[in-house]
């Protein structure tokens, strides 16, 4: 059994623990709350981009090829994937889940031999993917809680350029979705090339007005509409990352408390057993006196 001191000293260890574990978990929780307000604030914008891309693209009387980027490849011979995941641990099952969809989702393609090509936003997915020997094309590590635009426009780049070169003939992000502060959803999502999907319309179709024309306003918007995409899903994950933290470490202060409930019972006890023992040497050596002066 662990002496007293010993106890004692695990006792203090394990307050450290829970102060720094609750100070993570402050801080996990004002990030999140910034996140999630981010996101959801982005998330209109994003639908009704998509929409209004749809519309443009679909509309009746043009031609299907009006981009690049709305091409289908007859054929998908390589796929790319931009990875999102944390720069850190200490948030749950995140990065292990995120990772396990995203594996799960490429293994059909590398049963048939098809390249795989990994864009990773986050250290955790990166060194996974290097570890298991994927090829990682390009890494955005260190974006931070507050990603700038300039960062956001280069892993947009990256991605278009993958898609435009003909390196990959499908570009998917593999994300987490936000769905409340205890229910993240892994998510696969394609945004290269860019599904012409039949807008769903209750009501009178809406019809948007727009100049020059279709083909130079698809110029412009469909990169930016691609950039508008990532961003939404990082700002998912984000949030998603910061809600699981808070989580982990609410966890973790829970079960410290809990350890040191338990370890102060047995200091308790273990206290309690040398004051009897010692009660015990005293009364012994009173009997020892007593019948010595018979």
């Amino acid at each position: 059994m662990a002496t007293l001191r010993q106890i004692r000293q695990r006792i203090r260890s394990v307050k450290n623990i829970s102060q720094v574990t609750r100070a993570m978990e402050m801080i996990a929780a004002a990030e999140m709350r910034r996140a999630q307000q981010a996101t959801l604030a982005s998330r209109s914008y994003s639908e009704k981009a998509r929409s209004v891309m749809q519309y443009v693209a679909t509309e009746p009387g043009r031609g299907k090829n009006l981009h690049p980027l709305l091409e289908e490849r007859p054929q998908v011979n390589a796929i790319a994937v931009v990875l999102y995941t944390a720069d850190r641990g200490l948030a749950g099952a995140y990065n292990v889940n995120v990772i396990r969809k995203a594996t799960d989702f490429i293994r059909p393609f590398e049963r048939d031999s098809k390249p795989v090509h990994f864009i990773t936003v986050g250290r955790r997915g990166r060194d996974l993917m290097r570890r298991f020997g994927k090829q990682v094309v390009a890494d955005f590590s260190d974006m931070g809680t507050r990603p700038e635009i300039a960062q956001v426009s280069a892993l947009a780049r990256a991605a278009l350029d993958e898609f435009l070169s003909g390196r990959a003939d499908q570009v998917h992000l593999a994300y987490t979705d936000f769905v409340n502060v205890l229910r993240q959803v892994p998510t696969i999502k394609q945004i290269l090339p860019i599904e012409q999907a039949e807008i769903q319309r209750e009501g009178p179709p809406q019809v948007y007005l727009y100049e020059p024309n279709a083909e130079q306003i698809l110029d412009q918007v469909l990169p930016r509409f691609v950039e508008v995409q990532i961003y939404q899903a990082l700002l998912e994950s984000i949030a998603s990352e910061q809600a699981a933290r808070m989580v982990a470490m609410r966890n973790a202060t829970d079960n410290a408390k809990e350890l040191i409930e338990s370890l102060t019972l047995l200091r308790n006890k273990v206290r309690q057993a040398s004051i009897t023992k010692e009660i015990l040497d005293i009364v012994g050596g009173a009997e020892a006196l007593r019948k010595a002066s018979r």
